[in-house]
């Protein structure tokens, strides 16, 4: 098992790029003092892979992450995206352990979840085995577990990410509140 050094930033990127956006210019950034090595500059997927190679990616920066970090918006859990299967496995049989499909014909297996659904599937198993710590920030001013997927909501750290700042009148994301979940 590699050792687990890294920080594992997942979301539903259509709907939630601007709040993953700011985590990531947060800790590029010189003035501020958030700081963890990101999971993904391990090993990179291109959006011409196949779900199913992306997922292997996925599971091999997994195994490298000490933090999961998912942030939360209103698509989160309705998104579907990185389905997988294999063409003509006609002998597929379930595991129920790991999650995954297996298909005799190849010797592979697969899994049919979206990408998040088996990111937080892949997180929640390493945190039960004590190798993970989980943080679930809201894309809002409150914490609604009601739009945070099933396996991870009563799991880990739940933080809204933003507040209602009085000097711009307007709700923004506060820096302090996720910095304390990532790093407390």
């Amino acid at each position: 098992m590699a050792y687990r050094t890294r920080t594992y930033i997942a979301g539903e990127w259509d709907g939630d790029s601007n709040a993953i956006g700011q985590i990531y210019s947060w800790n590029d950034g010189n003035k501020w003092s958030l700081d963890f090595v990101d999971a993904h500059k391990n090993k990179q997927c291109y959006d011409s892979s196949m779900p199913c190679t992306i997922k292997n990616s996925l599971s091999e920066r997994m195994g490298r992450s000490k933090i999961f970090v998912l942030v939360v918006g209103n698509n989160t859990k309705s998104t579907r995206k990185g389905s997988c299967s294999y063409q003509n496995c006609g002998n597929k049989r379930y595991d129920y352990f790991s999650g995954q499909y297996n298909c005799g014909v190849i010797g592979k297996s697969y899994s049919t979840e979206s990408f998040i659904d088996y990111e937080c599937r892949l997180a929640y198993n390493a945190w039960r085995n004590g190798e993970m710590k989980i943080v679930v920030l809201y894309n809002a001013a409150t914490v609604d577990k009601s739009k945070c997927p099933e396996i991870l909501k009563n799991v880990g750290t739940h933080v809204a990410m933003k507040s209602y700042n009085y000097v711009w009148q307007a709700y923004r994301y506060d820096y302090n509140k996720v910095k304390n979940a990532i790093e407390g």
